[in-house]
Parts: structure tokens; C-alpha cells; sequence
């Protein structure tokens, strides 16, 4: 039997239940015209404020999501860590709050996260995205090299400041930052803001992590660069590699702008980008990994290099990561050989999380072969327990 294939590992913590609901929820998630169908319904319930929440937290939210707070996420925090070996990435996944209010609350809610992850072992990253931290529209304009106004040039400081301070405190409490990537658009002037963050406080080792999005066909191109950067300037590189989560988006975009598109020709380019990505990596000590990957081969390939690079299974330089509710059979197959792994555990109110949901659905249906796979092992844990 393969590693991924081990149903009675993968699900373990899973009641009767909670599978019949996962294997439910799969089955809706392959049709697509139901998904989009389901989507429209859903935010247009939400927005005229139905009274639909009670249903959506007991099954999508529940299943793909920690809870509505922190503390609500506790409970399946320490299950996954004690019975599986599995540790979580607590993520704050409200998003598109465009005024100052509230990125000084994501600020608050971030180092309050961080503050979590000192005291529990199990809690290993902390995680933000950098529109929390400052308006999109600001970022889109430095990254298409445009002039800031005065006020804007003072917004743009704050932006800053929140990003210093968190590090600060990461740094001091020694917990290293995951900052996940956006749209193309904007995401010129995060990467050299995180590069100056990277050359300041990864010094001794890596604690500020920027994301590669590997469907983007210029990501390796940009982790050379960085890479040469970093030898003159003698800082460590954080990476967490994913293959994207905007395709869509990126290429209408493209179409409706005339411009090239960004993303990769094909699946097959974009995986090609992403394991050339972590072999580059690998190689090189002083790059520390987080593999953000729901793709089997990908994970087999990193155990490979492993190997190779004689690079323990439980060395901090190198964790492997999946979303909460997907990929089980990666997850707990991994922890139970002794890897790093942590599952990303969104959280936050029901209705300030339905666009991650909503995008989470889409994706799965997107993803050729994704849902099927999530399907075949249910059925096969569903058939090993007679359910």
C-alpha cells in the first residue's frame, strides 16, 4: 500500500459522523453547476441577512473551518496535535475590510496569535495576509510604479509600521510569520517590502516567509533573484510554496486588460514550476520550506530530497502544510511518519468567512481530479468501517 493511501490513518480522528458529512459535502462540491448555484444562493441570503447561518456552520463552515474565534478552535487544535501528530496555522479568514479600523484589528488579532503560538506547541506559525495589513488599491499603485500622494505616502507608512511590529514581536518570541501572496497586480510592492523585512530580521534564521504562487510562470526567476540577493546580503529565505489560489481572476484579468497572462499554459507547467521550486530550495541550506501542497507527487518528491539532503523528518527548516478539511490523507499519513505538518485552520464570524468558503468550494471543483481523489478515500474508509 502507498503512504497516501492508508484510509484508517488518514481519517483517525474522524467520528462516523463527521464522515458521512465529508463525504456528503464531497459529493455536492463535484457537481459544479450545483456549486455555483449554491454560491449565488448563498451570498444573496447572506446579504439580505436570512436567517441561513445555523445551516451553513453545520455543515461547509464546520467542516472547513476552526470556529468563530480563536478559543473556539482549541478543542480541534489539540485533538489533531495529541491524536495526530498534526499541528495547526491558525487563519484569520475575514477578508476585504478596507479602513484603517480594521487593519489595526487584524494587527491586534495577529500578535494576539502569536502570543498563542509561544504557549502551545501545537501552534507553530502565525499567519496574515498583507491586504490585511493595508489597502489593496495602495499596493496596486506602488506595484505598477506609480507616485504616492502625501497622504497616501503616510498611509503607506502605517502599512509599514504594522509589518515591523508583528515581525518585531515574532522575532522576540521566536515564532516564525507566514505571509501568504495575492493577485499579480499587487503583489510586486509586498515582495520587496517582505524582502527588506527578510534582510532585517532573518538574520540567524528564517522567521519572515513570503509565498511563491507557482502557477505564476515568473516565480522561479524571483526566488533566484532572491536567492542571489540574500548571499550578498547574508540573510535567511522563508518560502512557503503553493501553485495559487487566483487563477481565474489572473487570467480574465489578463484577457480584459491585454496583457500576457501570468499563470502557467497548463496543470502539467504549473507542477513542473512548483517541484522545480522546492528541488531549488532543498538544495540550498539556508532556505527554510513550507510546502504548501494537496498534491501527492509533490509530497513524495519532497520526502525524496529529504533523503537526498539528509535533511531529518522533524527538522524546523522543512514543514508540509494542507487546508483544514482537505487532504487528510497527506496530513496524517506525513505526521505519522514523523513529519512537520500543519493544517491551515481558518476562523472567524460565519458570514466574514463565507468568501474563503465560497472559494474553497470553487477551487475543489476547479482542481481536476481533487474532489474525486477526497471521494475514492472516504468511500474506502466508509467501506473498511461497514458505514
Amino acid at each position: 500500500m502507498k503512504l497516501f493511501d492508508n484510509t484508517e490513518v488518514a481519517f483517525s480522528l474522524k467520528s462516523d459522523s463527521q464522515l458521512e458529512r465529508a463525504y456528503f459535502l464531497f459529493r455536492m462540491i463535484q457537481n459544479q453547476p450545483m456549486v455555483r448555484i449554491g454560491s449565488a444562493v448563498t451570498n444573496f441570503a447572506l446579504k439580505a441577512h436570512l436567517p441561513i447561518e445555523g445551516l451553513i456552520r453545520s455543515t461547509v463552515f464546520d467542516h472547513f473551518c476552526g470556529g468563530v474565534t480563536e478559543d473556539d478552535c482549541l478543542p480541534i487544535i489539540d485533538n489533531m496535535y495529541s491524536n495526530g501528530n498534526v499541528h495547526s496555522v491558525l487563519d484569520y479568514s475575514v477578508e476585504g475590510k478596507d479602513e484603517e479600523i480594521s487593519f489595526d484589528g487584524a494587527l491586534e488579532k495577529i500578535l494576539r496569535i502569536i502570543n498563542f503560538c509561544e504557549e502551545k506547541q501545537s501552534i507553530p506559525y502565525a499567519v496574515f495576509k498583507p491586504s490585511g495589513f493595508g489597502r489593496f488599491a495602495l499596493y496596486q499603485k506602488l506595484s505598477e510604479g506609480e507616485k504616492l500622494s502625501s497622504k497616501e505616502q503616510e498611509e503607506w507608512d502605517r502599512v509599514e509600521a504594522r509589518f515591523h511590529k508583528v515581525c518585531k514581536i515574532a522575532v522576540e518570541k521566536d515564532v516564525p510569520l507566514l505571509i501568504d501572496a495575492e493577485e499579480s497586480w499587487m503583489q510586486k510592492s509586498a515582495d520587496e517590502l517582505i524582502e527588506g523585512l527578510m534582510e532585517t530580521y532573518n538574520k540567524d534564521k528564517s522567521i519572515v516567509f513570503n509565498t511563491l504562487q507557482m502557477y505564476r510562470h515568473d516565480r522561479i526567476d524571483y526566488l533566484k533573484k532572491l536567492h542571489n540577493k540574500a548571499k550578498k546580503k547574508g540573510f535567511h529565505i522563508g518560502m512557503k510554496v503553493v501553485r495559487g489560489a487566483y487563477m481565474e481572476k489572473e487570467r480574465e484579468r489578463a484577457i480584459e486588460k491585454g496583457y500576457p497572462s501570468p499563470i502557467c499554459k497548463d496543470k502539467l507547467a504549473t507542477d513542473k514550476n512548483y517541484d522545480e521550486a522546492i528541488m531549488y530550495m532543498m538544495e540550498h541550506p539556508k532556505m527554510a520550506l513550507f510546502a504548501g501542497t494537496h498534491n501527492e507527487d509533490s509530497s513524495y518528491l519532497v520526502m525524496e530530497l529529504a533523503k537526498k539532503y539528509e535533511i531529518q523528518e522533524n527538522d524546523n527548516r522543512l514543514w508540509f502544510g494542507q487546508l483544514f478539511g482537505m487532504s487528510d490523507h497527506i496530513s496524517y499519513n506525513l505526521a505519522n511518519k514523523g513529519y512537520n505538518v500543519a493544517k491551515y485552520l481558518p476562523f472567524g464570524p460565519v458570514r466574514d468567512v463565507m468568501p474563503y468558503l465560497i472559494r474553497r468550494a470553487e477551487e475543489n471543483t476547479s482542481v481536476a481530479g481533487q474532489t474525486s481523489r477526497e471521494l475514492n478515500l472516504l468511500k474506502t474508509e466508509r467501506k473498511r468501517r461497514k458505514l
